[in-house]
């Protein structure tokens, strides 16, 4: 099953698009931020859920990243594509453009950044952030837009939910961010920590405050400018969406590294790991007790 985080604008417009089942989840970690939606897709299931949740609820910090996850791997989720709109940090990369995201820098300071914080340790590899093998896919498809796709990216995730200074943005700059966002982390880690595969579109909205807007600008026009980009962009990232899993549904969905990437990351002795730990955790850790 491919599970579909959508962001700023896109769960609207693909959980609008066809006839859903509604699956109401409970997690050990919460409830997830809306309802989960199933739909099929050229025979494929695929599993719907609004980040910031219906109506735009949630602002960035608040999300409920560990129910999220939790809840698409319980219904059996086995790739997740994510959506989320972003500020560009480089001139080339220009409002409307999609960009296939390759690594991130981690500035969120208040977030649970893991599933398993209490019961045992657990080390996943998260040098590559994305999952390879799905970013191939998206990007094999990538004729089918009508925009500029950017093969990589450095997104740099910060905790908001104000957007940056100039200081900050110049700083973002400096270390080799692409874009600046407010969202992946911790949902990339948890997708790892899940041996779910994740990849994601960044839809880019506008240029982050580096670029300075011109003098005297009206607010409500740039708003509304940035609005335009953002509906613009989600329309390119829904088609490039919707190929990637015409694509994936081409073939057996296969079992890739990442769903086995908690096989070297549990450094517990799994003797002294208590039946309370495998309870707490249920679906993340359930093909791991009998060993």
């Amino acid at each position: 099953m491919i599970g579909l985080i959508g962001g700023t604008g896109l769960d609207e417009a693909l959980i609008g698009e066809a006839r859903a089942v509604e699956h109401e989840v409970e997690t050990p970690f919460g409830r997830p931020s809306s309802l989960v939606r199933v739909v099929e897709w050229h025979g494929l299931k695929v599993a719907m859920l609004a980040r910031h949740g219906d109506g735009h609820v949630f602002n960035p910090g608040r999300v409920p990243y560990r129910a999220n996850i939790y809840a698409l791997k319980s219904l059996g989720v086995t790739h997740i594509i994510a959506s989320g709109a972003v500020g560009s940090l480089r001139e080339e990369i220009k409002p409307r453009d999609l960009v296939i995201v390759d690594q991130v820098i981690d500035r969120t300071y208040r977030r649970v950044p893991t599933f398993f914080d209490e019961g045992l340790a657990v080390h996943v590899e998260f040098a590559q952030p994305f999952c390879p093998e799905l970013r191939e896919v998206l990007l094999s498809v990538t004729g089918r837009v009508d925009t500029t796709v950017h093969r990589s990216g450095t997104y740099i995730c910060m905790e908001g939910p104000a957007f940056s200074t100039v200081a900050e943005s110049r700083i973002h700059r400096t270390w080799g961010g692409d874009l600046i966002g407010m969202t992946v982390m911790p949902e990339a880690k948890l997708a790892r920590e899940a041996e779910i595969p994740y990849a994601l579109v960044a839809l880019v909205t506008d240029y982050d405050c580096w670029k300075p807007h011109e003098p005297g600008a009206d607010k409500q026009k740039l708003l509304a400018e940035i609005i335009g980009h953002l509906n613009a962009a989600t329309d390119n990232a829904m088609t490039l969406i919707r190929a990637a899993i015409e694509a994936l549904a081409t073939g057996p969905l296969g079992k890739w590294p990442i769903h086995d990437a908690l096989e070297l990351a549990i450094w517990s002795d799994r003797s002294k790991l208590t039946p309370a730990v495998f309870e707490k955790y249920g679906v993340l850790l359930e093909k791991y007790a009998g060993g």
